[in-house]
């Protein structure tokens, strides 16, 4: 494992949006020698080059918290399949998981790119992955409350939750930046732009 810039042969590829970030993994997987090159975010983080079984496992870590598992099984002759697990599930089944689990919007202010994630189950907010110190309030104005912090050390921020009065729909949160807003959470990662 060097960390150097990786340029490989990509036999698998996937991403993954997290609290801190997006992520790419990328997979070589040599047929013949069994060699196996993983690349996280075009670091190259495993290699290993002569490998006798062609079939199995490569486990690392996206992040501090994120566990992931490449599963290499063969199909028929020397076809293979390449899946990828996260913390134990199949991606797809973290993704849907893990879109219920938090709110996410990515901001663009002041000439920088803010990547917001409300933790649901903590209500911690992370900020480019770093958690942030938050003060709640709770407000009798909209029956909800507010977690305040900033995004720079002269730009404020605050995520309101309040109810949406239909149990289908359940808590709504809204971000604001400064007095820009609100901005819904965005499912398709797309980037707000706030002056």
């Amino acid at each position: 494992m060097n960390g150097s810039d990786a340029k490989i042969d990509v036999t698998a590829e996937w991403s993954i949006a997290l609290s801190d970030g997006k992520h790419r993994i990328q997979f070589e997987h040599g047929t013949t020698s069994g060699k196996r090159v993983i690349v996280l975010d075009n670091k190259e983080i495993i290699r290993k080059n002569w490998m006798f079984k062609l079939v199995g496992v490569e486990t690392f870590y996206i992040n501090k918290k994120t566990k992931a598992t490449i599963r290499i099984d063969a199909v028929s002759g020397f076809s293979y399949e390449y899946t990828l697990e996260v913390n134990g599930k199949p991606l797809q089944k973290f993704t849907k998981d893990y879109s219920k689990a938090c709110r996410i919007w990515s901001v663009e202010t002041q000439g920088q790119d803010f990547r917001i994630c409300l933790e649901l189950d903590t209500l911690d907010v992370y900020v480019n992955g770093e958690k942030q110190i938050v003060e709640p309030q709770f407000s009798e104005e909209f029956d909800g409350s507010e977690r305040h912090f900033m995004l720079t050390s002269n730009m404020s921020a605050h995520i309101k939750s309040f109810s949406s009065g239909n149990k289908h729909e359940g808590i709504i949160h809204h971000l604001f930046v400064g007095e820009q807003g609100p901005f819904e959470p965005d499912a398709n990662e797309k980037t707000v732009c706030v002056i």
